[in-house]
């Protein structure tokens, strides 16, 4: 496996883990306040959240750049 490759893969578990941990708290207090078993329920979106996170990262973050680049008019 490439450097580039092993760099994507990486990325797309560290970025899932921080967005999924960020989104699945604020979605979790937003749907049930702050209840007994919160965090009970936060990890267990969150365990359901990240396990569909990192493929959807691996596999459109190369899209993303490259649309990203095409509005913005520079090369991805």
């Amino acid at each position: 496996m490439s450097q580039q490759r092993k760099f994507h893969l990486v990325f797309s578990f560290v970025m899932g883990a921080i967005m999924v941990f960020i989104m699945t708290f604020i979605i979790t207090l937003a749907n049930v306040g702050w209840i007994d078993g919160f965090v009970r329920l936060w990890l267990r979106a969150f365990a359901i959240a990240y396990v569909a996170a990192v493929p959807i990262i691996f596999f459109l973050a190369p899209f993303a750049r490259k649309l990203t680049g095409k509005i913005l008019g520079m090369p991805a």
